[in-house]
């Protein structure tokens, strides 16, 4: 039995569910009768193992992913900790609202952390609390580019053909984002998850599920279904790799590695010198280290001459894991 198989304790209908509702969910009024007729059982037998699932760490919540910037405003950042203060400071960190991901990773900038808000200024302020609580120099990284960010692969079976959402340009409107912010703790775990969203926001049923239909359709929701948290299932030598890529060549080089099929994050962010060479970052999640190395020695032939320099940061610990944040109301000045 592999090691995913092993993380956690599922049965074939847990399996599926997380491996076939991850996208491609029907936004109809009843989506979990709808995933119940699929896998042959009722829609509160989904409900419940929905709600297990989260219970038990292996899934975040069951909703819309986001494109980056296409709803709000988020950064990278990471901090170089002291080692005895490491969980001291994340703790800190995870704290503020807008943080959305915090991760422990190994190099001398050892805490990685996303920001979120609904507008730049949100980030920005988040960030300069973070700095200010800490007392040190957080290095601030936005996306430049993306190229391919989709974290929705099977746990179980083979990875299905990426598709390139990142491509698309589509911003959410006010009426969109007021259905984000909604929803960004995940749909509710009901019958009619989108009726209980409409009569939230006072809007119809038809309205939000139109509206949600439009941005999938657009590529502002990149999926819509069951986000899992990867760690839970044996994905547990996750390395974020980022390159010094020539700047002339740094886009060729990106679209070839995000066709790979272990690549789940490919993006460009700015270097930060003399601090942060670094200019392509490429996320890699594998079940042990050797799969991730030898991925990523496939990665650094195929990149050639074009790499002036490597690093390789391995997570260690997740301490904070969540949707992005569109509720965001007020500039945070402390956690």
């Amino acid at each position: 039995m592999s090691p995913r198989a092993n993380a956690i304790c599922l049965d074939d209908i847990d399996r599926r569910l997380v491996d076939e509702f991850q996208r491609d969910v029907a936004i109809t009024p009843q989506p979990f009768a709808t995933i119940g007729a699929a896998l042959g059982v009722s829609q509160d037998e989904v409900l419940a193992r929905l709600v297990r699932l989260i219970d038990i760490g292996a899934v975040s919540r069951f909703g819309a992913v986001v494109r980056p910037h296409a709803a709000g405003a988020s950064t990278l950042a990471a901090l170089a900790c002291p080692p005895e203060r490491l969980d001291e400071f994340a703790d800190l960190v995870s704290g503020f609202a807008g943080v959305t991901h915090n991760y422990a990773r190994e190099h001398d900038y050892n805490l990685w952390f996303v920001v979120t808000g609904r507008a730049q200024a949100d980030v920005a302020a988040t960030l300069a609390a973070i700095e200010d609580r800490t007392g040190l120099t957080v290095l601030d990284l936005p996306l430049e580019r993306a190229y391919h960010i989709d974290l929705g692969f099977t746990m179980f079976g083979e990875r299905a053909p990426k598709t390139n959402a990142c491509a698309c340009t589509a911003k959410a409107d006010a009426q969109d984002k007021r259905i984000l912010e909604a929803i960004e703790a995940g749909a509710p775990l009901v019958a009619e998850p989108f009726a209980a969203v409409a009569r939230q926001l006072d809007m119809t049923e038809a309205d939000v599920t139109d509206r949600l239909a439009a941005m999938l359709a657009s590529g502002v929701v990149t999926r819509f279904g069951v986000v899992v948290k990867h760690r839970a299932f044996g994905y547990r030598a996750n390395a974020m790799v980022v390159w010094d890529i020539d700047d002339a060549r740094v886009d060729e080089i990106a679209a070839q590695f995000a066709n790979e099929p272990e690549v789940t994050l490919c993006y460009r962010r700015p270097r930060r010198l003399p601090h942060w060479r670094y200019n392509l970052f490429c996320m890699i999640h594998a079940t042990d280290r050797a799969q991730a190395q030898a991925t990523i020695a496939r990665l650094r032939l195929m990149a050639g001459e074009a790499v002036r320099e490597q690093n390789v940061l391995f997570s260690t610990r997740c301490y904070k894991q969540r949707g992005a944040l569109f509720s965001q109301t007020r500039r945070e000045s402390a956690a």
